[in-house]
């Protein structure tokens, strides 16, 4: 394989794999160096490419391999869990619901919220998923349903709470 053709087979998948590498170690620079280091690796493996039937799964498998051992390596998740606690619903505003989406969806367990991150940000089909993750269909199908129903479950509670809020404070500002 000469370089145009790792261009165009493998390096084209880098926007995703950083994107997957982030949404797994938090950390931009980390997620760089993560896809800096698989690029590495397969551009060595160069010549052994071509035995791999899907490249995009094998990259994502790839980078999710090295994720995993940054974390172990460098306890980044440590550091993730004190960051990403809860939600506090005192921070919640109609400004920053993305973000506190968001945040619901990093305090997830890991397998769920790479589920959730390929399946509803990188569109990926459920055996693509499984093929990345090396899980089984339906392992994929119910890690996705749990992380959806846990979201679904922490945005009614806040709205909920924020309701309430809200009617309490109109009907405070009512009796005076």
């Amino acid at each position: 394989m000469n370089q145009e053709q790792f261009k165009n087979t493998v390096f084209i998948h880098k926007d995703k794999l950083f994107r997957f590498a982030k949404r797994i170690l938090v950390d931009d620079d980390e997620a760089f160096d993560a896809v800096q280091n698989v690029m590495m690796r397969l551009w060595k493996l160069k010549d052994q490419l071509h035995q791999y039937k899907n490249m995009e799964a094998f990259c994502m498998q790839s980078v999710k391999n090295e994720a995993l051992n940054r974390i172990k390596k460098d306890k980044v998740r440590s550091d993730y869990v004190d960051q990403y606690q809860a939600v506090s619903t005192a921070e919640y505003s109609v400004e920053n619901t993305k973000e506190v989406i968001l945040e619901m969806i990093n305090s997830l367990p890991e397998k769920q919220r790479l589920v959730m991150h390929l399946r509803d940000v990188e569109d990926y089909d459920i055996d693509e998923i499984g093929e990345v993750l090396d899980m089984g269909e339906s392992a994929v199908r119910v890690n996705l349903m749990r992380a959806r129903q846990k979201v679904k479950e922490q945005l009614t509670k806040l709205f909920d709470y924020e309701a309430a809020r809200i009617y309490t404070n109109k009907k405070y500002s009512d009796e005076r």
